[in-house]
């Protein structure tokens, strides 16, 4: 009998109970996706809140599905733009661009793609919804692994090159249990920020065609076009037993389980394990092949599968500085011949005139951004500390905040156009509000994890020398925090520019209310088929959220790794 092995408790039953009935789950909804679009109920959605159970499964599948995705693509693109200086020149922009598109410019392209594959099969949309919900995913976790990969405290770096550790072995010892806690409480945010934009991701249009995958966020849409407000309520009452499920299932266990890997040398403050860690470790079966897992992963972190890590001394050699002219050569030339087929597509139905308005639009939503931005520093900064530096706090508030980060701005278009319009308000003020209410949150959950990642040997300092008040947070909490307010912040601005396009533009019924702004303008080119416009507006739009984080939050970066490598 193997070491460690002891016959299945009751516990083992009711966890193999509930293993079981995921897989049944899952099976359910696989076999809804090999079906033909014209099938019956295939793309049909009622209103009947019966319905509800089925379609939070299938958006909640589609959801982690793309969340396993968002992971792959964060270990290997956040770790590439980390590891590699020459490789950041182009991933890193690429990523403040990527975050910044609006997700109905990422379905205009690929859709088509998504449905060649499967012709005419629900499978083609499921992927085409997965990818967009991905594009709402993915890039703050990336960011998360970017930042806590360039900023690995100095004498950890040093401590694994004494053990000789390999580069491999290196990146599973060190970097990422540094980067866990953030990169969960990353995840966490990139399931809200999916429910979000799950109305739009899950009504895939081709052409005069439009089909909406039965799920939570089509259902919300048919509501919202049949101004019924009982189907809302119910929508939002299935959207919130499903956050409060996957939060009491997975995200509080994983919020317990990455506050091992918090960098200090002392004890700091923790709350007691959740119910559902503590079910796990009462079962044995299920604690046996936890083990076993564990075991398999600890053993292929530590294979010696690259080189070993270089001394410090050789790490130091400045790199061929000809090789980086002749990079940076051929990285202007691809970017100047991208521009050039974008003014070549866009030269045929455009003038300058339409240029200098999308500019000007632009210039409007960056006010918008910026205001926002100020607002939601100055409000949840505070409060994400208070809340990292009390467990138990942070965990009660957990899954409000999910809950809070995932509401679709959709729902509130009812009373924002009722109130406006009551009131005889302006569009360009009162949708304002509209664009932060999901990205607000990047500031949030970044700075909780900061707080929560905080050494508790630097707390127990600054309390010996009764260091308070705002020289402890101008000396203290606020460099220590930094960092991932920094990632926050990046994501959040991208985010807001991308709702931007949800936020501008509201209705309810026949009543339509449009602001100013670039997101309006791209929306409404999109409603009408012009490519060109939504062209111009996205790469308009890049070229700001770029030029934003390239003048304000790279140097503010770039600061706080210096401050890092130096402590």
């Amino acid at each position: 009998m193997a070491a460690g092995w002891r016959l299945p408790n009751i516990w083992d039953a009711a966890a193999f109970i509930c293993v079981i009935g995921a897989l049944i789950a899952v099976g359910h909804v696989a076999q809804g996706t090999l079906i033909r679009i014209d099938a019956p109920g295939a793309t049909e959605i009622t209103l009947d809140p019966l319905n509800l159970p089925e379609y939070a499964l299938r958006t909640t599948m589609r959801m982690f599905a793309a969340l396993a995705f968002s992971l792959l693509f964060t270990f290997t693109y956040g770790t590439a733009a980390a590891k590699s200086r020459r490789a950041a020149l182009v991933l890193v922009p690429l990523l403040d661009v990527l975050q910044s598109v609006p997700i109905l410019g990422f379905l205009t392209f690929t859709v088509v793609f998504f449905m060649n594959l499967f012709p005419g099969q629900v499978m083609g949309l499921e992927l085409a919804a997965i990818f967009a919900i991905f594009t709402s995913q993915a890039w703050n976790m990336a960011f998360s692994m970017y930042q806590s990969l360039k900023t690995v405290p100095a004498d950890l770096a040093e401590a694994s090159v004494s053990f000789h550790l390999s580069a491999w072995q290196r990146f599973w010892k060190l970097e990422v249990p540094f980067a866990t806690p953030g990169l969960v409480w990353n995840t966490m945010m990139s399931m809200s920020g999916g429910w979000f934009f799950v109305v739009a991701s899950e009504a895939v249009a081709v052409g005069d065609n439009t089909w909406k995958l039965p799920g939570i966020g089509s259902y919300v849409a048919l509501a919202l076009e049949q101004k019924d407000l009982a189907a809302v309520a119910w929508a939002i009452l299935a959207m919130l037993v499903v956050i409060l499920a996957y939060d009491q299932l997975l995200f509080r266990p994983l919020v317990a389980w990455s506050a091992k890997f918090r960098f200090e040398t002392t004890a700091g403050s923790t709350a007691s394990d959740p119910w559902m860690l503590r079910l796990m470790r009462r079962t044995r079966l299920m604690k046996f092949i936890g083990q076993m897992v564990g075991n398999a992963a600890a053993y292929l972190g530590g294979l010696r599968l690259s080189f070993r890590a270089r001394p410090m001394a050789a790490t130091s050699k400045q790199p061929s500085r000809t090789v980086d002219i002749v990079w940076g050569t051929l990285l202007l030339a691809l970017v100047g011949l991208a521009v050039w087929r974008v003014v070549l597509f866009a030269s045929e139905a455009l003038s300058w005139g339409d240029i200098g308005e999308a500019f000007g639009l632009g210039l409007i939503t960056l006010v918008r951004v910026v205001v926002l931005m100020i607002l939601a520093t100055l409000f949840w900064v505070p409060i994400g500390v208070w809340l990292g530096l009390r467990p138990v706090w942070a965990r009660r508030a957990q899954p409000i905040a999910q809950f809070l980060a995932a509401f679709p701005a959709n729902l509130l278009f009812p009373p924002f156009v009722l109130f406006i319009v009551y009131f005889q308000l302006s569009p360009d003020i009162w949708l304002t509000p509209l664009m932060i209410l999901g990205t607000q949150w990047y500031i949030l959950f970044n700075v909780v994890a900061g707080a929560a990642a905080f050494p508790g040997d630097l707390k127990e300092v600054a309390a010996n020398f009764r260091i308070g008040g705002w020289l402890w947070w101008r000396k203290v909490i606020i460099p220590g925090i930094f960092p991932y307010y920094v990632t926050g912040a990046i994501t959040a601005s991208g985010g807001s520019w991308n709702a931007a396009i949800v936020a501008e533009v509201a209705s309810w019924g026949d009543t339509k209310l449009q602001a100013h702004g670039l997101g309006a303008y791209i929306a409404a080119a999109t409603d009408k088929g012009d490519m060109s416009r939504v062209v111009l507006g996205v790469v308009i739009m890049s070229a700001f959220v770029v030029l934003f984080n390239r003048l304000l939050w790279r140097p503010m970066y770039a600061y706080a790794q210096r401050r890092l490598t130096l402590a």
